[in-house]
C-alpha cells in the first residue's frame, strides 16, 4: 500500500490568521497554501457558503464552545463567508503554481455550479451525506467525489453512494469521519475504516480527523495502517489561535510527521508476498539446518538413524530427506559432525 494521499483542510482557519498578522484574509490563505506545499500536502481545501444558506439564524453551536464561543451556527459562519467565485478562482490558480491540488466544499447549488470550473475534485461535507437531491446535482458533473460519512447509519452511506452512481459518479471516495469537534481518541472508532472498504468494495476508503494532534500523530497513523487511501486534516499555522478549527488542526509540522509516518510504514508494509527477500539469501543458507554425523564413519558403512542430527548451516542435504539418507554408505571416511552432501552418500 502506498503512501495516502493528503488533504489540508484549511476551510476558513486563515481569516483568524490574517487576523493574528493584520493583513488580508487572500493574503493568509495563500500562505496557508505555501506552508501546506512545503510540508508535501497534495491537496489545499477550503469551504464555500453563505451564511444565509447554509444555516437557519437560529440554529444553536454544535462544537466545543469553551474552545468556540459563538452561540449560533449563523453567526460563526457570518464571520467566515466573505469568499467568492473570484476569491476561490486565485486560490485554484495559486494551489495548482505550487503544485497541488485544489478543492473547497460546496455548501449551497450555487458554490457547487461555480466551483465545477475550479476544483479538481467535489468535496462533500458530513453534513450533506443526507441531503440526496445536492449530492446528485455534485454527481451529474463528472468529477470525482469525495464524501465524508460522520454521523451517518452505514444505511444513510449506500442511500449516498447510490444517489452518486445513479447521477453517473464513478469516482467516489468515502471518507470514515466522527462528526465531533474535537473528537476524543476513543471515539474515533477507525476500524470503521475496515467495515466501509468491506460494503463498499468497489469505491475508495479514507478518513478525515478532528481528534486533536498527539506529538506521533497516531490517530492518522492508525487510519492508514487500517486501510486509509486517503487522509484529511484540518489544518492551521497556529493551533493556538482561538475560534474556529484550530483547537483540532495539525500544524505543518504535524502534517510533515505524519507523512513521514506514512512513508516509512508505506516501505515496512510491502507488497504482501510472502517469498526469499534478497537480504535473507545469507541468513537462509546460513541459518537453516542441514543433516550431520553423530559419530565417526569409515567408508562403506551404513548409515542408521542415530547417525545424523540435524544443525546448521543449511548448505548440505536438507533434515526433510532424512528418510532417503538412512540406509545408504558412506563413500569415504567422514569426521563426526560432517554436514553431508549428496556426494559423500
Amino acid at each position: 500500500m502506498g503512501r495516502p494521499y493528503i488533504i489540508a483542510e484549511m476551510g476558513v482557519n486563515f481569516y483568524d490568521t490574517a487576523r493574528a498578522l493584520g493583513i488580508a484574509p487572500l493574503e493568509a490563505a495563500k500562505l496557508y497554501i505555501d506552508r501546506a506545499a512545503e510540508a508535501g500536502i497534495d491537496c489545499a481545501k477550503f469551504q464555500s457558503y453563505k451564511a444565509g444558506t447554509i444555516v437557519s439564524k437560529n440554529s444553536p453551536a454544535y462544537w466545543d464552545t469553551s474552545k468556540e464561543p459563538t452561540k449560533t451556527q449563523y453567526e460563526l459562519f457570518l464571520k467566515h463567508d466573505h469568499f467568492g467565485e473570484a476569491e476561490y478562482g486565485e486560490l485554484c490558480r495559486y494551489a495548482h503554481s505550487k503544485g497541488m491540488d485544489f478543492t473547497s466544499t460546496p455548501f449551497d447549488y450555487a458554490s457547487a455550479d461555480y466551483l465545477e470550473r475550479m476544483v479538481d475534485f467535489y468535496k462533500i461535507s458530513s453534513s450533506d451525506l443526507s441531503n440526496l437531491p445536492f449530492i446528485r446535482h455534485i454527481g451529474k458533473k463528472g468529477k470525482a467525489v469525495y464524501l465524508s460519512t460522520g454521523a451517518a447509519y452505514l444505511s444513510e452511506v449506500d442511500e449516498a453512494v447510490r444517489a452518486l452512481k445513479e447521477a453517473g459518479c464513478r469516482d467516489i471516495v468515502l471518507l470514515h469521519c466522527v462528526l465531533s469537534y474535537p473528537t476524543a481518541p476513543e471515539d474515533a472508532n477507525l476500524r470503521v475504516i475496515r467495515t466501509l472498504k468491506r460494503n463498499f468494495p468497489d469505491v475508495r476508503i479514507g478518513y478525515s480527523d478532528h481528534v486533536a494532534p498527539d506529538e506521533r500523530m497516531t490517530i492518522l497513523t492508525a487510519a492508514y495502517m487500517l486501510g486509509a487511501e486517503v487522509i484529511e486534516k484540518h489544518f492551521t499555522l497556529d493551533k493556538t489561535l482561538p475560534g474556529n478549527d484550530h483547537y483540532h488542526a495539525g500544524d505543518p509540522e504535524d502534517f510533515k510527521r505524519a507523512a513521514a509516518n506514512f512513508e516509512r510504514l508505506g516501505k515496512a508494509l510491502g507488497k504482501g508476498e510472502k517469498t526469499v527477500l534478497a537480504c535473507e539469501a545469507v541468513p537462509r543458507r546460513e541459518a537453516r539446518r542441514s543433516l550431520a554425523l553423530t559419530r565417526r564413519m569409515k567408508a562403506g558403512e551404513v548409515i542408521k538413524e542415530g547417525d545424523l542430527t540435524a544443525k546448521r548451516p543449511g548448505t548440505g542435504i536438507p533434515p526433510q530427506f532424512m528418510e532417503i539418507v538412512i540406509g545408504r554408505a558412506v563413500k569415504r571416511d567422514l569426521e563426526e559432525d560432517t554436514v553431508l552432501t549428496w556426494d559423500m552418500v
